[in-house]
This record gives structure tokens, sequence and C-alpha cells, in this order.
């Protein structure tokens, strides 16, 4: 049971989650009632950590930031959670559930290349960069629903927060473009022929559509190997994975063709999210 200096830092993490992570925090409303707490403080941090680059005008705060997050987690920086409502949620969580903090640690790392404009060198290093953020968060879900205890997800959470990571960029190529951020890694690029010179003048190619489609096509694969795992996923635990729900849609949109991939940010109504959300919930239970 939440204590009541805690309730308002639950409260403020789940509305943060329902402002800046509006996909998993319509997924969080089918987890169960006692449990959905702790998982919007996870989202809630991840969504912190995902938005620092936002936030600062250089890349040196934005480390000073993450820095603040890993000292507080490894321990070092404790009391100042009481004045972060997002820290006290997420500290009570991974306390109340033994969370690994080297999970937490390794998803903070992996932001700081969001920091940068360096390229991503390797398809290796994206699914990397995918497991170390997305993966994990589905993980540590599933670990708060199952009690503290090994849910047996690790697997099932890797592919799944690949492709739900993947699709997340796809969707968000023309603003990282905009920004001088590149995702598609360079040996994908090389493969068909384009030059990071190109998306970052807006360039549109076949190469640069053919490089998309492989990265969609990445996606997908990881999905259908969630979709052959999920099965030996008990019922109680299924609800963490339910943001992935939303992987094939999105993909079906980002394939619509003639759609500008410098333009177009993919989105879907609010409502077909929910009812696509509903439909993953029904048959998880």
């Amino acid at each position: 049971m939440i204590s009541p200096s805690l309730t308002d830092a639950y409260a403020q993490a789940a509305e943060r989650v329902r402002a800046l992570d509006k996909d998993r925090w319509l997924a969080g409303l089918f987890v169960p009632a006692g449990a959905r707490p702790h998982v919007y403080a996870l989202y809630a941090f991840s969504a912190e950590i995902a938005r620092v680059r936002d936030v600062v005008s250089d890349p040196l705060p934005g480390e000073v930031r993450l820095q603040w997050w890993r000292d507080l987690i490894e321990g070092s920086a404790h009391g100042e959670a009481n004045a972060n409502p997002l820290a006290a949620a997420l500290l009570d969580t991974v306390e109340r559930f033994a969370l690994p903090r080297a999970a937490l640690i390794r998803l903070i790392d992996a932001r700081i290349f969001d920091l940068y404009d360096d390229p991503m060198p390797t398809v290796n290093d994206l699914e990397g960069y995918a497991g170390d953020t997305a993966s994990a968060l589905l993980q540590l879900a599933a670990i708060v629903l199952a009690g503290g205890k090994d849910p047996g997800t690790a697997e099932v959470a890797g592919h799944a927060g690949v492709a739900y990571a993947l699709t997340g960029l796809l969707r968000a190529f023309p603003f990282h473009a905009a920004r001088g951020q590149v995702f598609l890694p360079e040996d994908l690029l090389a493969r068909h022929g384009v030059a990071r010179a190109d998306i970052l003048s807006g360039r549109s190619t076949p190469g640069l559509a053919a490089a998309l489609a492989e990265a969609a096509d990445l996606a997908r694969d990881h999905l259908e190997r969630t979709r052959a795992l999920i099965g030996r996923v008990g019922p109680a635990i299924r609800p963490a994975f339910l943001p992935v729900a939303l992987v094939e849609p999105f993909l079906r949109a980002l394939a619509r063709p003639g759609r500008d991939p410098f333009r177009e940010i993919v989105d879907l109504p609010q409502w077909r999210k929910q009812w696509v959300l509903w439909r993953a919930a029904r048959q998880a239970g």
C-alpha cells in the first residue's frame, strides 16, 4: 500500500506520463490498479530521461541532468528525492519491487547518445540502444506485475522493446532529421547508397525509402518474434507488454504509399489507439 506522503508523488508521475508519453499512459490504464502507480513511475522516469535533450541548450547540462538521475539510483543523492516527486515515486518503486538498478543505469547511459549528433554505427548498435531503453522498461514493468519476482520475460521483452523503439524512431524520423539527428545506422544507409548529409538536407531519394523500409522490416521481424514468445507470458504479466500492440498499426501507417518521410510524423487517432489497446488487453486476459 502506498503511504499518504507518496500519494501525490505517484499522482504527479502519472500526470507526467499523460503529458509526455500518451501512448504508454493509455496502455497503463489497462494495468491492474494496484500496480499501475508503480508502472507509471517507471514510465515517468523513462519519459523524463528521454526528453533531456529537449530541455537543455547543449550536451553538457544534459549530461549533468543524467548524472543526477544516475547518482539518485546509485544512492548518492537519495535525500534529494524528497524535492522531486518523480524521483520519490521511482525510488519507492525500485525498493518495493527490488528492481535491478543496473538496468536503470544502463537506460540512463544509453540516453547520452541522444544528447549528441553522432552517427549510429551499426544495426547491432541500434538494437542495443533499443534494448537498453524500451526493452528494459518492458522488463521492469513485468517485474512489477510479478510482484518483484523474476517474470521470465527477458527474451520477449528484448524483442518487444526493439520493435517498439524502432517503430518510434521511424515515426520521429522527420523530427530528428530537422534537428540534426540520424538514428538510421551507418551500415544500413551504406547498403542503400544514402549519405547522412542527404538526410540532414531533407533530400528524399529511392535509397532513403529503401533504408527506411529495411528498418521497418527489422521492427516487424522483432514484432513477429515477440508474438511467437508472448504465449509463454502469464496473463498477470501480459499488461506490461500492451504498448507493443500499437506497433503493427504504426508500421502500417508508416508504409502508406506517397508519404513524405521528412514532413509527416505518423500518429493514430486516440480513439483508435484505445481500441487497439482494449482489444489487446482482452486477448491477453
